[in-house]
């Protein structure tokens, strides 16, 4: 691989525009294509860029064979499709959260990615951020013991989309997005623990879902995802694994997530290390910018690990090797669909239950 790496961008909407402005700032990314079925707006984001090339049909842009990688950025239920064509197609993937709609379709995802021999990342920004990168460090050099607990936590006052007044119907809706709240932003909250935890194996997900709060009569009439989900998840090694996600709750705010070990513990929003030593309890806090700057001036190759973007690139260009996000992702959708079967079924149920009752929900 050049140390330029060429990417095709498959769709360019709200998300989208976010990811190009990413691009824009990473040495080595380059956009030679933009695609969306809204030409219009495609040329328009094309030409605030300098690109030439426009299109609105994917499967012409995967022809193109100035394209090294694309960037998947389309709404959930078409994620599994796009993504694994252009993986047949021989290009690098790298897709926007969710891993997809249904728990059936990301495993397709990965498996069609490892048939292929190619990479697929997915859009986990939780695990670039400097309180996972401090969190990580502790771990691996001990100072958390044997993990235990995780509490992945987020909840906001009012902050639904679409009912609230921001983004589109289409956020709210299981014909686009599959599920609400544990899609939407739960699966950053349980992305970045899984990974400080090593990903272990899911044994069996007990949950519950929730939409009770009152919005306008107009906007509710779309809307028939969670706003609120919860989980009890048990992992290989006896680990115990808490969820609570919600777009909207009647509380003043959320305590963040959590990861205890038998000699320590961190909180991750904010940032915290907890153990006892002399028998003396400590409660301590980092200067985590510092020690990004100290890191990035010590550590060969940190760069590569400050955004989910600069890490994809990098992994382009043969400069690391690719974090394990599609894993970790699969695993976020284990969980969540769990947690919609659980709901549906009242009762603890196992991986073989969710995958034996994942529905395709793909769609382009």
């Amino acid at each position: 691989m050049t140390d330029e790496v060429r990417i095709g961008m498959i769709g360019v909407g709200q998300i989208g525009k976010k990811h190009v402005s990413a691009y824009q700032q990473i040495k080595g990314a380059k956009i030679v294509a933009v695609c969306d079925v809204d030409e219009g707006e495609a040329r328009r984001v094309a030409g605030e860029i300098g690109v030439k090339c426009v299109l609105t049909n994917f499967r012409e842009l995967l022809k193109m064979d100035e394209i090294d990688a694309v960037d998947v950025c389309l709404h959930n239920n078409m994620h599994m499709p796009v993504t694994c064509e252009a993986l047949r197609a021989g290009k690098n993937v790298y897709c926007e959260k969710p891993m997809a709609g249904a728990y059936v379709d990301a495993k397709k995802m990965l498996d069609t990615a490892e048939q292929c021999g190619r990479m697929l990342s997915i859009q986990l920004e939780t695990l670039f951020r400097p309180e996972t990168h401090a969190a990580e460090r502790l771990i691996a050099e001990g100072w958390l013991g044997k993990l235990y607990y995780a509490k992945s936590s987020s909840y906001r006052r009012r902050g639904r989309p679409y009912v609230d007044g921001y983004g589109t119907d289409r956020f709210v809706q299981k014909r686009t997005a599959s599920g609400g709240a544990l899609y939407d932003m739960g699966v950053y909250h349980i992305a970045q623990l899984l990974y400080l935890m090593g990903n272990p194996q899911v044994k069996t997900v007990t949950g519950a879902t929730h939409q009770e709060i009152g919005m306008y009569e107009e906007r509710g009439k779309l809307y028939d995802v969670e706003e609120l989900g919860v989980g009890l998840v048990r992992l290989e090694g006896g680990i115990t694994f808490f969820i609570e996600e919600s777009w909207a709750v009647h509380m003043a705010g959320t305590d963040g997530s959590k990861l205890m070990g038998s000699k320590g513990g961190v909180s991750l929003a904010p940032f915290g290390f907890f153990t006892t030593i002399c028998d003396m309890e400590f409660d301590a806090t980092a200067n985590l910018q510092s020690a990004e700057v100290r890191w990035g001036r010590c550590v060969a190759d940190a760069d590569a690990f400050t955004s989910p973007q600069q890490h994809w690139i990098a992994a382009n260009q043969g400069r690391v090797e690719l974090l394990p996000t599609a894993q970790i992702a699969l695993s976020t959708m284990l969980i969540s669909e769990g947690i919609y079967l659980s709901q549906r079924l009242g009762r603890e149920v196992t991986p073989d239950e969710v995958l034996a009752g994942s529905v395709s929900t793909a769609a382009v």
